[in-house]
């Protein structure tokens, strides 16, 4: 509630301004911005750490491909620094500081935008995080801007420093297909960790149908939901991105990025799935409630017709007629009394033999 409140803070502060005003929306999540180039070709590699913004503004680089890779978005002077080195849209560099954006994919002519967003699943509070990710395409560079470091590119760069594979050897497409293809894998690992979650809450359902078990049910119906949410826009990128309409993407790239589709469809199946069980865990917790009702009911019922006949008993005899026969007996009061006992447990009996009781 609170991060919600501070968002809509933030959203109502960007009321008035003109568009394409760099104002961060979102939560701070580094303490301060790092900023990273490496130059490649096919025989170096070039890693450099800026650690102000006159180092990146006296930086030139060198020829091959450019990846600049920037972790914390909350000061705009980076923002616009990058956006003059790159002729940026404005606008652009809005929906990066943006950090509540859906994925899409933009053309602006000399570049492609696009945003995806990760995850991390923890398992042990059952909490599921997201942050955005920008990725920009242009002529022989790569620009990406995280919210904070996550990881998720640390496979690339290893690649990249110890020259495994093409990744060197092709150019700045090829390094952008593989920055979302690393995304859209780490989606796999995020849903075997919410899998195996789903199936140790189902196991402790159908072991103990508990009502403190339904929080953790609808927790986890609305993760699968923001991962929905996340996968399905996600899949029309790759899917416009394979078709070719894009010449950044060359002819032989297109190949891997229909690969990439394919397991973004793979993602989303998996995800259906997902909520297929969790639907079906609603369905046992309602049928465990239902048949503990009964339970309890039938209980209640058996209980109340055993008292029904000696209720009955006291009525009739409670009743103030002057001659009752069994009024001047002496033995009127423990006959009664030894009848209703007798009645209550035949009837008593008779429901534990059908398990009633």
């Amino acid at each position: 509630m609170a991060r919600r409140r501070k968002l809509y803070q933030q959203r109502l502060a960007k009321t008035g301004l003109p568009p394409g005003s760099l104002l961060h929306t979102g939560e701070q999540k580094t303490a301060e911005p790092a900023v990273t180039l490496i130059e490649y070709d096919a025989d170096n590699c070039r890693e450099t750490h800026f650690r102000s913004l006159g180092e990146g503004q006296r930086h030139q680089p060198q020829a091959g491909v450019l990846w600049l890779n920037v972790h914390g978005l909350h000061e705009p002077e980076i923002m616009s620094e990058i956006g003059r080195r790159f002729d940026l849209h404005p606008l652009t560099l809005e929906d990066v500081l943006n950090t509540d954006q859906r994925p899409k994919l933009e053309d602006y002519g000399h570049y492609l935008y696009m945003v995806a967003r990760v995850f991390n699943y923890d398992r042990a509070t059952a909490d599921l995080s997201s942050d955005q990710v920008s990725l920009i395409l242009g002529d022989g560079w790569v620009l990406t801007f995280q919210e904070r470091p996550t990881g998720k590119f640390a496979a690339v760069r290893e690649r990249l420093r110890a020259n495994k594979g093409s990744i060197r050897k092709c150019g700045a497409d090829y390094l952008a297909y593989t920055l979302l293809d690393a995304i859209v894998d780490h989606y796999f690992v995020v849903l075997d960790e919410v899998n195996e979650y789903t199936e140790d809450l189902e196991n402790a359902l159908l072991d103990n149908p508990s009502h403190k078990l339904l929080p953790n049910i609808h927790a986890l119906k609305a993760d699968t939901l923001l991962l929905k949410r996340s996968l399905w826009p996600l899949r029309e990128v790759f899917n416009a991105l394979s078709r070719g309409d894009y010449e950044l993407f060359k002819p032989e790239t297109r190949l891997y990025l229909r690969d990439v589709y394919d397991h973004t469809v793979h993602v989303i199946e998996s995800t259906e799935t997902i909520r297929d069980l969790i639907g079906g865990m609603l369905d046992i917790y309602m049928s465990a409630l239902s048949n503990r009702l009964n339970v309890e009911m039938r209980f209640l019922t058996a209980i109340t017709t055993v008292f029904l006949p000696l209720t009955l008993i006291t009525g009739i005899y409670g009743m103030n007629f002057e001659y009752i026969p069994e009024l001047k007996w002496h033995w009127g009061y423990y006959a009664v009394l030894g009848f209703m006992v007798s009645v209550a447990g035949g009837m008593g009996f008779a429901f534990w033999r059908r398990k009633w009781l």
